[in-house]
Formats: C-alpha cells, sequence, structure tokens
C-alpha cells in the first residue's frame, strides 16, 4: 500500500496529492495539461487551500443559516431534481451489438477522421526528458517510465492518452503523433506544457476507418440517440398528463 502524500493542511483537514490528482481529472485533460510543471500543480494546491478558507469562513459567519443562501439551495435542490429525473428518463437505455454496428454503417463518413492512438510522458525540461529517454532504451518499460517521471495525470494509465483526431492536441505534439512511425518512441518534443516523449499505439487515416477503432464514438452516439427518443416520448407523456402553455 502506498504512502499518502500530504501537500497541505487548512485547520488540520488534509489535503493529499490524491485529491490534487482528482481535481485535475475534474476540469479535464485539456485544461489540466496547462497545469502540469511543478508551479502549475502549486497553484492548483494554493486555490485549494483558498477554497477550504472560504469554507471555513462560511461556516464561521452561518452563512448557511441566512435566507438568501436557503433560497439558492432551494434552486439548488430543484435543479438536481430535474437532473436526477432526466437521469431516470434516460439511464436504462442501453444499445447492442447490433444497433452499434448499424449506426456506424448508417453515419460511417461522419467518423471517418484521421486518429491517432499514443501515449506520453510529460516533464519540464529537455535534460529530463533525454534521461529518461535513455532509461527507457536501455530496457525500462515505456508505461513504467511515465507512472515514474511524468507530470500528466495520464501517468496513472502509464501515460495512455487514448485516441484522439487531428485538432485535439497542441500543433508540436500532433505533428510529431501524425508523422512518426507506429510502434515507435520519439525524441523530446517540445510544447507550451513543456517536454514529451511519445510513444504511438496506432494510427488511422480518415479512408481507412474500422469499427474496432472508432467504436467508443459510435456506442456513445447511438447510445446518444436511443436516449433522446426516450426523453422526446417521456415528454409527450408527461404533456397528456399536465397542462402547460407557453406564452
Amino acid at each position: 500500500m502506498s504512502e499518502v502524500k500530504i501537500v497541505a493542511k487548512v485547520e488540520g483537514k488534509e489535503i493529499t496529492e490524491e485529491d490534487v490528482l482528482h481535481f485535475l481529472n475534474e476540469i479535464g485533460p485539456e485544461v489540466a495539461m496547462q497545469f502540469q510543471s511543478e508551479e502549475g500543480i502549486k497553484k492548483i494546491v494554493e486555490e485549494m487551500v483558498n477554497q477550504e478558507l472560504l469554507l471555513l469562513d462560511a461556516k464561521a459567519n452561518e452563512f448557511h443559516k441566512e435566507e438568501e443562501f436557503r433560497t439558492v439551495m432551494d434552486k439548488t435542490e430543484e435543479n438536481l431534481l430535474k437532473s436526477y429525473a432526466f437521469q431516470k428518463v434516460i439511464g436504462d437505455e442501453t444499445v447492442t451489438e447490433d444497433e452499434i454496428n448499424s449506426y456506424f454503417e448508417t453515419f460511417k463518413g461522419h467518423f471517418a477522421k484521421d486518429s491517432a492512438d499514443a501515449s506520453h510522458i510529460l516533464v519540464d525540461t529537455e535534460e529530463e526528458a533525454k534521461n529518461i529517454l535513455e532509461e527507457i532504451k536501455g530496457g525500462l518499460e515505456f508505461g513504467e517510465a511515465a507512472m515514474k517521471y511524468s507530470n500528466c495525470p495520464s501517468k496513472e494509465n502509464g501515460g495512455r492518452l487514448g485516441e484522439f483526431q487531428r485538432g485535439m492536441m497542441v500543433p508540436e505534439f500532433e505533428e510529431e503523433a501524425f508523422t512518426m512511425e507506429i510502434g515507435t518512441i520519439s525524441e523530446p518534443v517540445k510544447t507550451q506544457f513543456g517536454y514529451h516523449i511519445i510513444q504511438l499505439n496506432n494510427r488511422n487515416s480518415s479512408d481507412e476507418v474500422k469499427l474496432e477503432s472508432v467504436y467508443e464514438d459510435v456506442k456513445m452516439e447511438a447510445l446518444r440517440i436511443k436516449q433522446q427518443n426516450a426523453y422526446v416520448a417521456k415528454l409527450e407523456d408527461l404533456k397528456s398528463k399536465y397542462n402547460t402553455e407557453v406564452l
């Protein structure tokens, strides 16, 4: 069992490295990549501390008892109930393999885009990147190197970024990923986030798109359409039960 690393404390409440990683995952990979440097992580920790301070102050001043806060809470509860009701309508919808295949064949052109599947290791300096690259050339597995050295949250998955299409990554990273040979590892690539070592796992061109390469996207789209139909059907049923008037 790995030791929990505490990065800050606010009145005894601990903020751990795991909390920071969770925060980065919550804001999404594209935004999170902007905070991968040591200075960026420090800013994230400082913001988490600031939020805890605001919470302490709010409790000390009993903001939760104020009428304005209760009004906000009532509205928030109402919105949450709407969201929960929506999830109840669409939550049980699933798609079969036949439905996924049918959707792909019907809308294949929609999914025909160049894509790459890559892993990476992100560090602050070119020297670090070169040293890690030497370790990899010496026999260290790429995934192990990512977990050991990378600043990116993807380190938890051995640096795996999954599949992405052209236009989703910064130009320098994308140029390397879409020109290097499948199965190879790049020299250090400099971007605004630091230095990347890229391993290209696979690449698909738009004229040879296969279901397996876009399976999750197809499944998600097919499910979204099915959920949308269920939602529309539910609304039609509700409109027959309740009086509505749009003025």
